[in-house]
């Protein structure tokens, strides 16, 4: 009866550890939304979205963020952004590919939360 029990609180045990590692591949929540270089993500991603549509959002905070490890890093990022000059901000997601070993940097997505 002991071994059995000990068996299943091993069991319980493992399946919990397993249950708490990021999965491999996947996205993990970054910890630190206002480090600087997430920031400097963020505003790339915004300068960038500019650039390609020829709007005047202004970045104004990085509200949460995940990252990926992948041949760089994915960022992706929930963002307010105001228009012009309203201090009105929305809610924006954007996901950058970064290869900083490379100077490379992509934004592959920049869409409006709805």
């Amino acid at each position: 009866m002991k071994f059995q029990s000990l068996v299943l609180f091993l069991l319980v045990l493992l399946v919990s550890m397993a249950m708490n590692q990021a999965i491999p591949g996947g996205y993990t929540p970054i910890k630190n939304i206002n480090d600087p270089y997430v920031i400097e993500i963020a505003r790339f991603a915004v300068t960038e979205h500019n650039k390609g549509l020829r709007t005047k959002l202004h970045f104004m905070k990085v509200i949460r963020g995940e990252s990926q490890v992948v041949a760089g890093i994915n960022y992706r990022l929930k963002l307010s952004a105001s228009y012009g000059s309203s201090s009105r901000s929305d809610p924006y997601v954007a996901e950058v590919l970064d290869r900083p070993q490379q100077h490379f940097r992509n934004l592959t997505s920049f869409s409006p939360v709805n």
